[in-house]
């Protein structure tokens, strides 16, 4: 088979079916299901393109603030490279206490890089990952406890398997080292040599969101029982949500190929990349229990049962991977296609036609970070094994976006 991102792979890979895990209290659950009302949705929907349902306010959070209008042009400058000399940079996180954090897919290393100055630090290696092909250390994110407990999540390809997993991270520990022991959180999200997802993230209801990959395997997508294809949705503590739409899952939402981008609005709901294969890479609204069609619906679909994309691209333009919102706009990167694309947002739907900048300017670019004031954080992903590597790949660089 012919992966779009891009090579001809040969890969096998035994489907994983989804062990069921034991309730979170009942207090807990009690919490956060009344958090959840109004978030649970019929497996069938329409064919026309979803509005995407807000996910359950974080406790103690005040309501979600009003939309922003986006302009109906929007600009992109590069206002400088905040690193250069990554590779294989993937994950990126910035700290509150500042600092960004880099996960390098290849060498399964996580790097702190001082924004200002761009001084690259190795924080220690994460044991266990296994990188091959589209395989390796992926997604990271910060415990919605970091300011208390320093916990760092990380999403990697192993032996057997991509799985989540937490490490403290101490910075008083020696150069090198200051990465603990990783805690698996969850298991058993089917590997490939294509197609493992990667992105996890944290929404706005402290529960921990992961997209993942059907690995090659177009049939695990459609199975509610496989774990490979969809969104799921945890408890920082790695068991399935309280309130999801199909009891004692982790799935959230299915019928995904291979997603790599997960961001909210300001008005909390939920936004989904994916890779498509031959025809249309996707920009999902996501609604819990949502079924997005493949490997029967590539882009839109006549078949009503199948959740339309909210836009939809050429595979030649986007092979999209880390998405952002800021500026009233989703933002996706887009490999294969080498360019930034801007999808404004008005109500349930894109408000105006989507526009590409930096085309081919950087080459592959790989993921988006919303660093607040109009500014985004976007890695290149050039030393990926797709690319044409330059003097200073891969890098991070500064945008500053309306």
């Amino acid at each position: 088979m012919y992966d779009k991102e891009n090579l001809p792979l040969d890969r096998r890979v035994e489907g994983t079916k989804i062990v069921q895990r034991r309730a979170v209290t009942a207090v807990l659950a009690a919490s956060v299901l009344l958090l959840s009302a109004g978030c649970s949705s019929d497996d069938e929907g329409s064919g026309a393109a979803p509005s995407p349902s807000p996910s359950p306010t974080a406790a103690g959070s005040s309501a979600s603030p009003a939309e922003e209008t986006p302009p109906a042009k929007g600009t992109v400058e590069v206002v400088r490279t905040v690193a250069e000399g990554l590779n294989t940079p993937w994950g990126l996180v910035p700290l509150p206490e500042g600092g960004l954090l880099v996960a390098s897919r290849d060498e399964g290393t996580i790097t702190l890089v001082d924004e200002e100055s761009g001084t690259k630090t190795e924080l220690g290696e994460v044991p266990g990952v296994s990188a091959a092909g589209e395989g390796g250390l992926l997604g990271i994110a910060l415990s919605p406890d970091y300011a208390s407990d320093h916990m760092v999540y990380a999403y990697f390809t192993s032996a057997s398997d991509n799985r989540v997993v937490r490490m403290l991270y101490d910075a008083g520990r020696p150069v090198g080292e200051q990465l603990g022991a990783p805690d698996t959180v969850f298991r058993g999200i089917p590997k490939g040599m294509i197609h493992n997802g990667g992105r996890i993230a944290f929404g706005p209801d402290g529960l921990l969101y992961v997209g993942t990959g059907e690995s090659g395997q177009q049939g695990l997508s459609q199975d509610k029982e496989s774990l490979g294809g969809k969104i799921l949705r945890l408890t920082p503590e790695g068991e399935p949500a309280p309130g999801n739409p199909f009891p004692d899952s982790p799935v959230y939402s299915y019928g995904h190929r291979n997603v790599q981008g997960l961001a909210w609005d300001a008005k909390q709901r939920l936004f989904a990349a994916e890779f498509g294969q031959n025809t249309w890479d996707e920009l999902n609204a996501i609604v819990p229990g949502g079924n997005y069609g493949w490997p029967e619906a590539e882009g839109k679909s006549d078949d009503g049962k199948y959740r339309d994309p909210l836009d939809q691209w050429g595979t030649d333009e986007a092979s999209p991977s880390g998405i952002a919102y800021a500026e009233g706009s989703i933002w996706m990167a887009g490999l294969r296609g080498q360019r930034l694309w801007r999808v404004p947002l008005k109500g349930t739907a894109a408000s105006a036609d989507s526009q590409a900048f930096l085309e081919g300017d950087h080459g592959r670019l790989r993921t988006v970070v919303a660093a607040g004031g109009g500014k985004l954080w976007v890695t290149t992903s050039n030393t990926d094994g797709r690319g044409a590597p330059k003097e200073g790949d891969d890098r991070i660089l500064e945008l500053k976006v309306s």
